[in-house]
């Protein structure tokens, strides 16, 4: 059995050690994801303007975007499991007030504080699990690691948490669906904080409060003392900022376009169904072809097109399903491209993985509140085209930044080492 394990950890770089924490974690996002897709339109459907929408998702987004980055160094200086139930009871607390107080009465400032609240919650949750698989993970098999953390992430996010909410909205009612999540949620710490056994050693002591108030500090400074690492936050941003701007107006622009809420829904689970399949083909691609070249090519230079092509395939097909969804199929395969950042950036450093990390997530967690918070600004002046267009020109832009994230000589790829032997050999 043992020999069985190892040979299943060797093809598909799990840590066999976390299994049960890569499936609490998907349970988990499934659960925090299920409103997504469509609660911006079912609040306008109650009488709230598409900036109010914005800075709801926005005051959500702030507090995702510090959760993250406190995440990583939490992980590594109290353990990820802590800082894991302190995510589930935070999430929690902001789930009950949001769904039974806020949005039962719709109490805007109310909705606002406890949403915010809520958003505290998945960072610390899933964020800090990362911590676990840098540690736990070979470096040669990082990239596929990180790759699986990403399909659970991503599946349960907004895959299963789509396609749930499609059946749920018409079987239960709208609160009833959000309701439900916390069922999801405790079943997934269950696997996550109960089933998964795994130790957590960072070889370092942070057990004093010292250490700790040190561990945490490394989040600031780890950018002075490796200015790479802001670079591969700064592209880390940009990677999702579409996937959080997108809820907030893209369901009503298909909405025009012949695609209500239940088949948005489908096209947005399968667009995510394709980008879970590429988070595992990134993962691989990554440590065959290098970090930077899939980041760049696959991640910045195709979102950029495919971001244009979900504006514009709509307008030339209005209502065409299949066509629609193969272009928001491309998005979300190019969107896996960035799947790398997560073994690049670590790999940057020798020590204080966690820091590096903390700035990563930070990265991951920004956009929950860069994305509504660009359509809030910017809606009205430039509409539906001019923010596609921003966010396509975001991601040229972290194409040519990933360029200046070099790895040092002793954190090479598999593929960087295989081309430094082919010059030495042809060389002699």
């Amino acid at each position: 059995m043992i020999a069985a394990n190892k040979t299943f950890a060797d093809k598909t770089g799990i840590p066999m050690s976390l299994l049960w924490g890569y499936v609490g974690i998907l349970i988990f996002m499934m659960g925090d994801g299920m409103e997504t897709g469509w609660l911006s339109p079912y609040l306008k459907a109650q009488g709230m303007t598409i900036e109010q929408n914005a800075t709801l998702f926005t005051a959500y987004g702030i507090t995702v975007a510090i959760s993250a980055w406190f995440s990583g160094v939490l992980a590594e200086g109290f353990g990820p499991k802590k800082t894991m139930l302190a995510g589930l009871l935070l999430y929690l607390a902001g789930t009950t007030g949001f769904v039974g107080y806020g949005l039962a009465h719709l109490n805007f400032p109310v909705m606002i504080a406890t949403y915010a609240l809520r958003g505290f919650g998945y960072p610390l949750f899933a964020y800090s699990f990362m911590v676990w698989i840098a540690y736990q993970s070979p470096k040669e098999k990082l990239g596929r690691a990180v790759g699986w953390f990403w399909f659970v992430f991503t599946g349960g996010l907004n895959v299963l948490g789509a396609f749930y909410s499609s059946w749920a909205i018409k079987s239960l009612g709208y609160i009833n669906t959000l309701w439900s999540s916390v069922f999801w949620v405790l079943i997934g710490a269950f696997f996550a904080l109960l089933l998964n056994k795994a130790s957590f050693k960072t070889g370092s002591n942070k057990n004093d409060a010292g250490s700790k108030t040190r561990e945490l500090l490394k989040g600031l400074t780890i950018v002075q003392e490796e200015p790479k690492v802001l670079i591969g936050g700064i592209v880390r941003i940009i990677n999702t900022t579409a996937q959080f701007a997108f809820p907030v107006f893209l369901p009503m622009y298909m909405e025009k376009h012949g695609f209500d809420t239940t088949t948005w829904l489908q096209i947005w689970g399968t667009i995510f169904t394709s980008n879970i399949i590429f988070n595992l083909i990134f993962g691989f691609v990554g440590d065959r072809l290098g970090w930077r070249n899939t980041i760049m090519w696959f991640g910045g230079i195709g979102c950029a097109i495919t971001t244009l092509a979900l504006y514009y395939v709509p307008q030339a097909a209005p209502g065409n399903f299949t066509i629609v969804l193969a272009a928001g199929i491309l998005w979300g395969a190019c969107l896996a491209g960035y799947v790398p950042l997560s073994a690049l950036v670590p790999s940057l450093v020798k020590k204080d993985k966690g820091a590096a990390i903390a700035i990563l997530n930070l990265g991951a967690g920004l956009p929950v509140f860069v994305g509504p918070a660009l359509v809030g600004l910017f809606f009205s002046s430039v509409g539906e085209e001019g923010i596609i267009w921003i966010l396509a020109v975001l991601y040229f832009i972290s194409a040519l930044l990933t360029k200046f994230i070099t790895l040092p000589d002793n954190a090479k790829t598999l593929h960087q080492v295989k081309a430094d032997n082919t010059i030495v050999e042809a060389t002699l």
